[in-house]
């Protein structure tokens, strides 16, 4: 696993217990889904990246935990759920709901494959 510190820190900084969980599991999912991604800070927002090219990003509102898929042209999601161009799909978890790892792994695995 390529962690970088500076997520750590981010992660463990969040003030809200349910954003923090849920980020916490949308990180782990990123690892146990894209063993080899790279993890870096960009824009104040946790980024994960293969080969170079990004994967996903995770990002904090006074609402919700966002979560985006890139490179998800080729993928069928939910269009309930998602938001987004072709390229890169969001999902919005709000705080009374929890990460779907059996819809979210897949997806990013399927994204994340040809980078």
């Amino acid at each position: 696993m390529n962690r970088n510190p500076e997520v750590t820190d981010y992660l463990a900084a969040i003030a809200e217990p349910w954003q923090a969980k849920l980020a916490g599991e949308l990180h782990e999912l990123v690892h146990a889904t894209v063993p080899d991604a790279q993890e870096r800070m960009q824009y104040k927002k946790p980024h994960f990246l293969k080969n170079g090219k990004y994967a996903a990003v995770m990002s904090l509102s006074k609402d919700a935990v966002s979560f985006t898929i890139f490179n998800a042209a080729g993928l069928t999601v939910p269009d309930k759920l998602f938001d987004g161009p072709p390229e890169r799909k969001t999902i919005k978890l709000r705080k009374d709901q929890s990460v779907d790892s059996e819809l979210l792994a897949p997806l990013l695995a399927q994204a994340s494959a040809t980078l």
